[in-house]
């Protein structure tokens, strides 16, 4: 890319980690990334991928630091907590989060999105909080924890989708199907989602929801653009299913 913010370009933990993770990738997946004009160059944001497969962070993270930031994501905050892993989180400035929908929890949320501005940090949140239950991996029903960040703050929120990563890794798949090598990836950046009018209504469950609505309609409107072809008119919701959501990262 032709700019890059001093994240990428100025020493750092995430040299070695670059070092070690990009190699790899790049005999593993050929990723095409589009719309990378879209995600700032400095400063805050708040990214927000559809999430199928469990590789799908590696995918996300060599994906955003071609675009020239450094991929840090939300984490568990039990994580943190972990000997030597709590340091290299920390030291990476990658974001615990809350675990309930509790005062405290908000007052955290605040708290998070003031250093994401004060620092210029931008934090990788999947709104699903958990792998897409759909059959068909189409974006199921989203939580509110990339919208809270982003509306504490004004912080911009982009949505983004990629497409492909299923045949490397499938969702649930033990292992990887790794040949042939260079499986193609397409990795697509939107628009950032104007939640502006909502912000003066960042507390109230109502808004929430529609901003969740907003954000994953446009991460649903850019799978299909990659699919060639329409989601389904409804959201998959696990509870209406009897499907049990697990690694959440809020209600």
């Amino acid at each position: 890319m032709s700019s890059r913010s001093s994240e990428t370009t100025r020493p750092s933990v995430f040299w070695p980690l670059a070092a070690l993770v990009i190699p790899p990738m790049s005999l593993i997946a050929k990723i095409r990334v589009t719309g990378a004009e879209k995600l700032p160059k400095a400063g805050a944001f708040v990214l927000a991928p559809n999430h199928y497969s469990e590789f799908d962070p590696l995918i996300v993270a060599v994906a955003v630091w071609r675009m020239g930031r450094a991929p840090r994501f939300m984490a568990k905050e039990s994580l943190f907590r972990v000997p030597v892993l709590g340091w290299f989180l920390r030291r990476t400035g990658m974001i615990p989060v809350a675990r309930t929908s509790s005062a405290s929890s908000a007052r955290q949320t605040m708290k998070q999105s003031e250093e994401l501005v004060e620092h210029g940090r931008g934090v990788i949140v999947y709104p699903e909080g958990t792998l897409t239950r759909d059959p068909d991996l189409w974006p199921m029903r989203g939580k509110s924890g990339a919208v809270r960040l982003a509306l504490a703050d004004g912080i911009p929120l982009i949505p983004m989708a990629q497409w492909g990563t299923q045949e490397i890794m499938g969702r649930y798949q033990k292992g990887l199907s790794l040949w042939p090598l260079r499986k193609p990836v397409h990795v697509l950046v939107g628009d950032p989602v104007d939640v502006e009018d909502l912000r003066a209504r960042a507390g109230e469950p109502a808004a929430l929801t529609e901003a969740t609505n907003r954000l994953m309609n446009a991460i649903t409107a850019l799978l299909e653009q990659l699919r060639d072809e329409k989601a389904p008119a409804e959201r998959w919701n696990p509870a209406s299913h009897g499907q049990k959501e697990t690694g959440r990262l809020d209600s």
